[in-house]
């Protein structure tokens, strides 16, 4: 069954592409969620309407990533950790300490797009890359310093 992609599904498309999918997918999942229309001969003659609307959108939304790229680029935020010998850390500072530091900070990023390669176990300034977007991607410098006692 072919359908018209009203927004992009992970895994099978973007907005405004025709795909091939199993008709109870179709049927089941795509078209009672909205996300899909189906590929009649009217729905493909509007299709070339929808990309270039469809086209504005994308455009507005990239737009926007790269402004909350270049927000998060120029932002420094600072995670206190519980110290032991040599700089260790006890625990780590992982993606969701990151996520809600910077959202302290007044950057909401959700904690899966934080890619940390490993979580951070001693002090010191980390560059951490963030995916903003799909092909938007920045960084944000992390300093993780002693936490402070009372």
């Amino acid at each position: 069954m072919k359908v018209i992609l009203k927004t992009d599904v992970e895994l099978l498309g973007h907005m405004g592409d025709l795909v091939e999918v199993k008709p109870g997918y179709a049927r089941n999942f795509l078209l009672p969620q909205n996300f899909a229309a189906l590929a009649t001969t009217k729905n493909v003659k509007l299709l070339e309407h929808e990309k270039r609307v469809i086209a504005a959108r994308v455009k507005k939304i990239r737009h926007s990533a790269e402004e909350v790229a270049q927000k998060i680029a120029s932002l420094s935020i600072s995670i206190p950790a519980q110290v032991g010998e040599e700089g260790k850390l006890f625990g780590s500072i992982s993606s969701k300490d990151i996520a809600d530091a910077m959202l302290e900070a007044g950057v909401e990023v959700d904690k899966r797009k934080i890619l940390l390669d490993k979580p951070i176990k001693e002090i010191g300034i980390f560059q951490v890359s963030i995916k903003v977007h799909h092909g938007v991607t920045t960084s944000v410098k992390v300093e993780v310093v002693p936490k402070v006692e009372e």
